[in-house]
Protein backbone atom coordinates (compact mmCIF):
# COMPACT_ATOMS: atom_id res chain seq x y z
CA UNK A 1 0.00 0.00 0.00
CA UNK A 2 3.12 2.36 0.61
CA UNK A 3 4.80 1.73 -2.67
CA UNK A 4 0.78 2.73 -4.31
CA UNK A 5 0.59 6.09 -2.42
CA UNK A 6 4.04 7.14 -3.49
CA UNK A 7 3.53 5.55 -6.67
CA UNK A 8 0.75 7.63 -6.66
CA UNK A 9 2.43 10.85 -5.07
CA UNK A 10 5.22 10.46 -7.75
CA UNK A 11 2.55 10.79 -10.58
CA UNK A 12 0.86 13.72 -9.31
CA UNK A 13 4.15 15.38 -8.63
CA UNK A 14 5.19 14.53 -12.42
CA UNK A 15 2.06 16.02 -13.47
CA UNK A 16 2.03 18.97 -11.62
CA UNK A 17 5.30 19.93 -13.11
CA UNK A 18 4.91 18.92 -16.79
CA UNK A 19 1.35 20.56 -17.08
CA UNK A 20 2.39 23.67 -16.61
CA UNK A 21 5.65 23.52 -18.78
CA UNK A 22 3.65 21.97 -21.34
CA UNK A 23 0.96 24.46 -21.32
CA UNK A 24 3.84 27.25 -21.35
CA UNK A 25 5.50 25.26 -24.63
CA UNK A 26 1.79 25.85 -26.49
CA UNK A 27 1.86 29.54 -25.34
CA UNK A 28 2.86 32.21 -27.44
CA UNK A 29 5.93 33.87 -27.62
CA UNK A 30 6.80 36.97 -29.41
CA UNK A 31 10.34 38.27 -30.29
CA UNK A 32 10.53 41.74 -29.49
CA UNK A 33 13.69 44.22 -29.38
CA UNK A 34 14.04 47.62 -27.96
CA UNK A 35 16.18 50.20 -29.28
CA UNK A 36 16.57 53.72 -27.21
CA UNK A 37 19.12 56.41 -25.80
CA UNK A 38 19.18 57.66 -22.34
CA UNK A 39 20.52 60.17 -20.25
CA UNK A 40 21.55 59.30 -16.50
CA UNK A 41 23.06 61.04 -13.21
CA UNK A 42 23.71 59.48 -9.94
CA UNK A 43 24.61 60.63 -6.39
CA UNK A 44 22.59 58.15 -4.04
CA UNK A 45 19.57 58.70 -5.99
CA UNK A 46 19.76 57.45 -9.50
CA UNK A 47 17.88 59.19 -12.70
CA UNK A 48 17.85 58.19 -16.11
CA UNK A 49 15.33 59.23 -18.71
CA UNK A 50 15.00 58.35 -22.15
CA UNK A 51 13.12 57.65 -25.47
CA UNK A 52 13.23 54.48 -27.67
CA UNK A 53 10.91 52.21 -29.85
CA UNK A 54 10.23 48.96 -29.31
CA UNK A 55 9.68 47.02 -32.40
CA UNK A 56 8.36 42.61 -32.49
CA UNK A 57 8.43 39.94 -35.07
CA UNK A 58 5.06 40.39 -36.28
CA UNK A 59 5.49 43.93 -37.18
CA UNK A 60 3.83 45.54 -34.29
CA UNK A 61 6.21 48.97 -33.49
CA UNK A 62 5.68 51.47 -30.56
CA UNK A 63 6.97 54.73 -29.33
CA UNK A 64 8.05 54.34 -25.79
CA UNK A 65 9.85 56.32 -22.83
CA UNK A 66 12.16 55.06 -20.64
CA UNK A 67 12.85 56.21 -16.97
CA UNK A 68 14.93 54.83 -14.22
CA UNK A 69 15.04 55.65 -10.39
CA UNK A 70 16.62 54.38 -7.46
CA UNK A 71 18.79 54.64 -4.54
CA UNK A 72 22.24 53.29 -3.92
CA UNK A 73 26.05 54.51 -3.33
CA UNK A 74 26.63 55.69 -6.97
CA UNK A 75 27.95 58.60 -8.57
CA UNK A 76 28.46 59.06 -12.30
CA UNK A 77 26.93 60.95 -15.55
CA UNK A 78 25.73 58.64 -18.76
CA UNK A 79 24.25 58.55 -21.71
CA UNK A 80 23.54 56.24 -24.56
CA UNK A 81 22.90 56.83 -27.95
CA UNK A 82 22.38 53.44 -29.50
CA UNK A 83 21.03 51.22 -26.56
CA UNK A 84 19.10 47.77 -27.66
CA UNK A 85 17.36 45.54 -25.00
CA UNK A 86 15.83 42.37 -26.05
CA UNK A 87 12.37 41.13 -24.62
CA UNK A 88 11.66 37.67 -23.41
CA UNK A 89 8.31 35.77 -22.53
CA UNK A 90 6.10 38.40 -24.58
CA UNK A 91 2.94 37.76 -25.79
CA UNK A 92 1.77 40.84 -27.46
CA UNK A 93 2.95 44.20 -27.56
CA UNK A 94 1.99 45.73 -24.63
CA UNK A 95 3.64 42.95 -22.50
CA UNK A 96 6.78 45.59 -22.71
CA UNK A 97 4.90 48.22 -20.80
CA UNK A 98 5.32 48.78 -17.30
CA UNK A 99 8.04 49.16 -14.14
CA UNK A 100 10.61 46.33 -14.27
CA UNK A 101 13.04 45.55 -11.28
CA UNK A 102 16.96 45.75 -11.26
CA UNK A 103 19.65 45.34 -9.54
CA UNK A 104 23.02 46.80 -11.18
CA UNK A 105 26.83 47.62 -9.99
CA UNK A 106 28.29 49.52 -12.37
CA UNK A 107 32.17 50.75 -12.52
CA UNK A 108 32.27 52.58 -16.05
CA UNK A 109 34.37 55.56 -17.87
CA UNK A 110 34.28 57.31 -21.03
CA UNK A 111 32.82 54.97 -24.08
CA UNK A 112 32.70 52.58 -22.05
CA UNK A 113 29.77 49.71 -22.17
CA UNK A 114 26.90 48.68 -19.50
CA UNK A 115 24.50 45.71 -19.53
CA UNK A 116 21.71 45.09 -17.26
CA UNK A 117 18.84 42.63 -16.83
CA UNK A 118 15.44 43.21 -15.55
CA UNK A 119 12.83 42.15 -15.12
CA UNK A 120 8.69 42.36 -14.89
CA UNK A 121 6.86 39.01 -13.70
CA UNK A 122 7.52 36.64 -16.64
CA UNK A 123 8.67 39.56 -18.75
CA UNK A 124 12.37 39.97 -18.76
CA UNK A 125 14.52 42.58 -20.36
CA UNK A 126 18.15 42.41 -21.10
CA UNK A 127 19.85 46.03 -21.83
CA UNK A 128 23.15 46.62 -23.54
CA UNK A 129 24.44 49.71 -24.31
CA UNK A 130 27.40 51.86 -25.34
CA UNK A 131 28.28 55.17 -23.53
CA UNK A 132 30.47 57.93 -22.58
CA UNK A 133 30.59 59.34 -19.27
CA UNK A 134 31.18 57.36 -15.63
CA UNK A 135 29.33 55.94 -13.27
CA UNK A 136 30.51 53.87 -10.13
CA UNK A 137 28.10 51.98 -7.59
CA UNK A 138 25.70 49.94 -6.69
CA UNK A 139 22.02 50.63 -7.21
CA UNK A 140 18.54 49.38 -6.74
CA UNK A 141 16.26 51.06 -9.32
CA UNK A 142 13.03 50.87 -10.54
CA UNK A 143 12.98 51.05 -14.81
CA UNK A 144 9.54 51.91 -15.90
CA UNK A 145 8.67 51.54 -20.27
CA UNK A 146 5.72 53.76 -20.44
CA UNK A 147 3.88 54.11 -24.39
CA UNK A 148 4.38 57.63 -25.45
CA UNK A 149 0.93 59.18 -26.51
CA UNK A 150 1.26 61.64 -29.41
CA UNK A 151 -0.56 64.94 -28.26
CA UNK A 152 -4.22 65.23 -29.41
CA UNK A 153 -4.82 68.26 -31.68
Amino acid sequence: MNNLIRGFSFVMTLLAVLLPVAAGAEEKKLDCKLAFSSREWSALYTSAVGEGTVTCEDGSKLAVSIRAKGVGISAGKWKIDEGKGTFTHVREIGDVLGHYAAVGADAGLAKAGSAKVLSKGKVSLALVGKGEGWDIGIAVSEFTIDKIVAPSR
